[in-house]
């Protein structure tokens, strides 16, 4: 008798997919990926116009997506986007927490309101993103959620005591919620990217001087694309990670194992 009994584990056809940030860099990259393997992408950002962009581009090359306003800091606008996505496409499958923020600035001029700013998106957003879409997915029998965290879950970074704060807290979210939700069929894991060219990280690419020191660190020796990421996501994503919850797959050329 054959294990899979002709099933595909990678098979994604027809699945609702929430990726949040996905109007500029890897939530955009991350969005057409899902697009590629035959999901419905609700593509979510604070940027109208960047939403809406990356919508138009899924449907240009023959995907299916629509574009959705959302601050994941405001639990109603949380609750009106869930809505809207249940009304257009019925339901939601695979959550992606990318919607993210950093401020980079020396320890000792963090503001209260830069403090603040940076929690709300980073780990407040991640945490009541996936309260709303866990519970539409334990009344529908399941689901995959899926956090971003980063280098900076594991290491310090200068002038990021912040957001390395918080995606060390996205880690360690993602392994409580995938205890409690573990009966309820929902996966819960995270991605933890590594240096890859986005709106956040050019800055540090132009930079002639941060940009040897990154590669430096890199065994591989180049920075990653949103190809490098396409492989892990869907797997993820897909019930080929069934009985995979509350771990994290580092994606970042080595550079943790040096």
């Amino acid at each position: 008798m054959s294990i899979l009994n002709g099933i595909n584990l990678f098979d994604l056809k027809d699945k609702v997919v929430l990726v949040t940030g996905a109007g500029n860099g890897l939530g955009k990259g991350y969005s057409r990926v899902f697009a590629e393997s035959g999901c419905k992408v609700a593509c979510a950002d604070i940027n109208k116009e960047a939403s809406e962009k990356t919508s138009a581009d899924i449907i240009a090359e023959g995907g299916i997506a629509k574009s959705f306003v959302v601050d994941v800091t405001n639990i109603e606008s949380i609750n009106t986007l869930i809505e809207e996505i249940v009304k257009e496409f019925g339901k939601i499958d695979i959550l992606v927490n990318n919607a993210g923020i950093e401020i980079a600035e020396p320890f000792f001029d963090v503001t209260p309101e830069h403090f603040d700013k940076i929690n709300s998106v980073n780990i407040r957003g991640v945490y009541f993103v996936s309260q709303a879409v866990a519970k539409l997915m334990k009344k529908n029998g399941g689901g995959k959620i899926i956090n971003i965290g980063s280098l900076g879950s594991y290491i310090g970074l200068a002038e990021s005591s912040v957001y390395c704060s918080t995606k060390g807290a996205v880690i360690q979210l993602s392994k409580t919620i995938a205890l409690e939700l573990a009966n309820d069929n929902i996966q819960v894991n995270c991605i933890a990217p590594g240096y890859f060219i986005t709106p956040m990280t050019q800055p540090f690419y132009d930079d002639p001087k941060h940009r040897a020191w990154i590669e430096d660190r890199i065994p591989m020796s180049r920075w990653g694309t949103v190809a490098d990421l396409a492989g892990p996501m869907l797997f993820l994503a897909s019930s080929a990670s069934n009985y995979i919850t509350g771990q994290t797959v580092i994606v970042d050329g080595g550079w943790l194992a040096s």
